[in-house]
């Protein structure tokens, strides 16, 4: 009896990398589904604030709106209102307001 249950326990058993196909999946999935498109997103923003040129009206994280002056390699000079200029760190522009963009309550 013993010969029977040792030979029907030697039965053909997945090899040991076969548990790893679903951790492997599922780093997949949040790769192509996660990832890879905020990595595109912060790309498309580094190139957008790296664009930035004088006279754009830009909207700055802390909601700032203005027209840029000034444009150096780490700061950006905008004016606010008519004789108000700021300096902000570049990095901290959120948005390029695009030219005849209207306010939202208009």
């Amino acid at each position: 009896m013993l010969e029977i249950l040792a030979a029907g326990s030697t039965a053909a058993t997945a090899p040991g990398w076969v548990q790893f196909l679903p951790i492997v999946g599922m780093v997949a999935i949040f790769w192509f589904l996660i990832i890879r498109p905020q990595m595109r997103q912060q790309k498309a923003q580094r190139e957008k604030i790296a664009a930035v040129k004088k006279g754009d009206q830009v909207v700055t994280a802390g909601g700032l709106l203005g027209k840029v002056t000034k444009v150096d390699d780490l700061y950006v000079e905008v004016e606010i209102a008519q004789g108000v200029k700021v300096k902000a760190v570049k990095s901290t522009i959120g948005d390029i307001v695009p030219p005849g963009g209207t306010a939202a309550n208009d």
